[in-house]
């Protein structure tokens, strides 16, 4: 069984999201109750790459481009302030919603820990420091689990799983000569 993050991985794969920097699909529309953390065109600077395991190499979020440091930086969805405050070195800011997390940095936050949120809402200021351009890294947890922020975004169509023998265009093909049918 696929996780989230692994189907997400796939999408993003399948639907051409490479690793360079290009404007979003014209399906840049955010999903009910979702906004974009910066305003501005979309542009993603760097991708969503899941992890092979849970502590591997990957990329657990987008780097989203702004316009420069020092811009307003919006709650994504409405939930409670989780996090507030510096992780390592970088100012970060977690909102819940649920069983979702929704993470950016490098962000000030104007926040506290325990304030109540709304989509669109402002919540920090966007620090220099993590891309070569202003950009802002947005990471999403569902339970525990991180995946593609554009899936909510609506930077990635979805993908469609099609039965094993069946065309684009709905013809049956039979099995392909690889794959044992039990």
């Amino acid at each position: 069984m696929l996780l989230p993050s692994r189907v997400a991985l796939v999408a993003l794969l399948v639907l051409g999201g490479g690793g360079s920097a290009a404007p979003l699909p014209s399906a840049t529309t955010a999903a009910a109750g979702w906004v974009w953390p910066v305003e501005g065109q979309r542009h993603v600077v760097r991708p969503f790459l899941a992890p092979p395991t849970p502590y591997g190499v990957g990329h657990r979020g987008v780097d989203l481009a702004a316009s420069g440091a020092g811009v307003e930086v919006r709650a994504v969805t409405s939930g409670v302030v989780h996090f507030a405050g510096v992780v390592v070195d970088r100012p970060v800011i977690t909102v819940r919603h649920g069983q979702l997390l929704a993470t950016v940095e490098p962000v000030e936050p104007l926040v506290a820990a325990g304030d109540v949120v709304q989509a669109g809402e402002v919540i920090g200021v966007l620090l220099p420091g993590h891309c070569a351009h202003p950009c802002v890294h947005l990471g999403v947890r569902i339970a525990g689990e991180y995946v593609s922020p554009l899936l909510w975004l609506g930077g990635l169509q979805r993908a469609v799983l099609l039965p094993m023998g069946v065309s684009a265009g709905g013809a049956y093909r039979g099995p392909p000569p690889h794959v044992e049918v039990f």
